[in-house]
């Protein structure tokens, strides 16, 4: 008995309907396969029907992808390549179906829910936002393995294909129409009535595969080998730029696809098996899925169970960078903000922030111009509090010190309705402190965004000690809202992120005063996978801001956080970095060079007697340890809130999982011998292991048990 798909019959049209019980979305799972497999073969043996239409009866959904948990159980070459087999023979099935086949395409249609589409000999797709087509298997550290890697190029060319497939990109239905990828954009209502039209007006299957390529050089890269193989060095080339070669997936995307370009289905699908064999069993495929749960997990995370209130109005007082970035992100996603600052030159650099993040957006074809202003029209500047009154939400994003903010969440209180929930932007300041002046101390939370707040994905929302499980279900729901995925953390200095990031920037610094370059040590994180290097990143900050929130660590934790002298050298002379044009590297335009004379401050950057291996276990261990802290006090509650935060707030490479999941492969009786053996040999304690990795050790247990 079906329980994934039903097929029915109207007027001689067969209508296969996939609609997976007690899930919000379909899979292509081996049982949905197998159902596949058992009514084309039905199919094919009558001989009164005049065509198949595919749809999904989930809402904005048509086929989220294969099955994760299954490919995740694969633990064998031989099984991953006879599962992609598996597959393959049924999608070959049903391109091979005797009556023409078109998918219906209401919503996401990815991975394994695209390459069936693409066995189909046609495709339509309804207008609207909601319709995501693509290939995003790279993304799990892997490659199609239903037959995609031919059948996608074979539809849209070469240079399409390996752009798609190589990046794991999603595109919507109005750029899959300009490729060739969908036959036709119709309204949803109407999609099963117009796919019955199509194949009526066509009255048979595709006959051929011709893509749509345009202009004499994209015909010469497609159509000659001299031309693919110029096109596949320069896809090489910039898989490197964007993965370092760190990622395996794209790489040998690249080779199937080419390989594939110009042989028969058969040969390619053979090709395509073994590479996705070989890469599925990998350490690299399997982080990666560990990662998508733990992102899917916070996504759906409530954290408390008190019911949310609803957010329509927000104010914003500060109109800084932050101050414009968060006013932005607030208006795009259709929420009105009222943003305060002292003079109308303030204000006119926060509109300016705002503007230029929906020009990009507009400039990438991200955004409608339309959108664009609309979003802008939802962002009202004053240099008084008029309108705050009727704000549900007020975030201040003033300068971080303690007075000035203790100042401002006083005077929100007195202007702010009764309900209005009161958030502070801060990247280390305690909020329970900054609410001293605040009656109703219950509707104080704080949010920290990281910068630049478009982009990162990331959201730390801080639990005052006398935050109300309302306010914290509420500010949940509302970073959920602006595309954020949020982590719930104490009140403690530097909170998780920073907490555990500037440990591994200081002991950059200690390490450059120890005679290593600057240069080398970047160089080293990268090759680690890091998305750039500490002195890079501390550039990117700001060291204006960056050392004075290390100071306040410092200050909170004593000498385990002691700043090196170098970070204060390079502040004084105000080389903050890009804002300013100089720091550890000289920025200009587009590009930057090292800057030389930071060797003036430290005598040189010629020490080779440190191995490379020791730079990276300084600085990595160093991290881990704090994390481990951080568990031990309280300040987040599982492995996995470090993890997450680590990847969405700082960049740590996804492919090793996380920073506690690489935590546990390295081991933690070596992290501890390592900390302790660093400790005897700088006589310091910013080494001392804490008392819960220590324990890990002892016991040899892992964070993730």
């Amino acid at each position: 008995m079906n329980t994934n798909l039903r097929l029915k019959v109207e007027n001689g049209f067969a209508i296969i309907e996939f609609d997976q019980p007690d899930s919000k979305a379909n899979v292509l799972s081996a049982a949905s396969l197998i159902e596949l497999n058992e009514i084309i073969s039905r199919l094919n043996a009558r001989k009164d029907l005049k065509g198949l239409c595919i749809l999904s009866k989930k809402p904005d959904i048509f086929i989220a992808g294969a099955d994760i948990k299954e490919i995740e159980k694969i633990t064998t070459p031989q099984d991953g390549e006879a599962k992609a087999r598996a597959g393959q023979k049924i999608l070959n099935l049903l391109e091979g179906l005797r009556i023409p086949s078109i998918a219906l395409i209401n919503g996401a249609c990815l991975g394994g829910g695209l390459e069936l589409a693409l066995a189909c000999d046609w495709r339509l797709a309804c207008f609207g936002d909601k319709v995501k087509l693509g290939l995003p298997e790279v993304k799990l550290g892997v490659i199609p393995g239903f037959g995609g890697t031919k059948r996608l190029p074979r539809l849209v060319g070469l240079r399409k294909g390996l752009e798609l497939i190589a990046s794991g990109d999603v595109i919507s239905g109005n750029e899959a129409l300009k490729i060739g990828l969908v036959d036709g954009l119709v309204s949803q209502k109407r999609l099963l009535e117009e796919g019955i039209r199509f194949i009526t007006e066509k009255g048979r299957k595709r006959k051929a595969y011709k893509p749509k390529i345009k202009g004499l050089v994209n015909i010469l890269l497609d159509r000659t080998p001299l031309g693919r193989a110029v096109l596949a060095g320069q896809t090489k080339k910039f898989i490197f730029k964007n993965t370092r070669g760190q990622y395996p997936a794209p790489l040998k995307a690249l080779d199937v696809i080419v390989k594939n370009y110009a042989s028969s289905l058969n040969k390619a699908l053979d090709t395509e098996a073994t590479a996705f064999g070989e890469l599925v069993v990998g350490l690299i495929s399997k982080n990666l899925i560990s990662v998508f749960y733990l992102v899917e997990k916070y996504k759906k995370a409530k954290w408390v169970e008190a019911a949310p209130r609803q957010i329509h109005k927000c104010g914003l007082l500060g109109a800084g960078v932050m101050g414009g970035g968060i006013a932005q992100l607030l208006s795009f996603y259709g929420l009105a903000v009222r943003m305060k600052d002292l003079n109308h030159q303030a204000l006119g650099r926060g509109l300016r922030q705002a503007g230029e993040v929906y020009y990009s957006a507009v400039k990438k074809r991200k955004i409608k111009p339309s959108q664009a202003l609309f979003g802008m029209g939802l962002i009202s500047p004053t240099t008084t509090y008029s309108g705050f009154s009727t704000a549900d939400l007020i975030i201040e994003a003033v300068v971080e010190d303690m007075n000035i903010k203790k100042r401002v969440l006083a005077e929100l209180d007195s202007i702010a309705k009764p309900s209005a929930i009161l958030a502070s932007n801060t990247s280390c300041l305690s909020v329970s402190q900054m609410s001293e002046g605040v009656k109703n101390k219950e509707r104080v939370v704080g949010l920290h965004f990281f910068n630049p707040v478009h982009r990162m994905p990331l959201i730390e929302i801080i639990r005052a000690s006398n935050t109300s499980d309302e306010t914290i279900a509420t500010t949940v729901e509302l970073s959920k809202r602006i595309g954020k995925t949020p982590i719930v953390v104490k009140d403690s200095c530097g909170f998780l992120v920073n907490r555990i990031l500037l440990p591994y920037l200081n002991e950059a610094g200690f390490l450059l005063e120890d005679g290593v370059s600057f240069e080398k040590i970047d160089q080293i994180m990268l090759k680690f996978g890091m998305p750039m290097g500490p002195f890079r990143l501390m550039d990117e900050i700001g060291l204006d801001i960056g050392y004075k929130v290390a100071l306040l660590l410092e200050a909170h934790f004593g000498d385990r956080m002691k700043v090196s002298g170098i970070l204060k050298k390079v502040y004084e002379r105000k080389w903050f970095g890009k804002k300013s044009a100089r720091g550890f590297y000289n920025h200009k335009a587009k590009t930057c060079v090292p800057n030389k004379e930071i060797y003036s401050l430290t005598g040189g950057g010629g020490n080779f007697s440190i191995s490379d291996d020791e730079i990276l276990r300084r600085m990595a261990y160093r991290m881990i340890n704090e994390a481990a802290m951080c568990l031990e006090e309280g300040v987040c509650q599982q492995p996995s809130d470090v993890d997450l935060g680590m990847i969405m707030g700082t960049g740590f490479p996804p492919f090793k999982g996380g920073l506690l999941r690489y935590a546990d492969s390295v081991g933690g009786d070596k992290i501890v011998e390592g900390l302790e053996a660093f400790r005897e040999k700088f006589k310091s304690g910013r080494f001392n292991p804490c008392d819960y990795l220590s324990g890990l050790a002892k016991r040899k247990e892992k964070f993730y048990k």
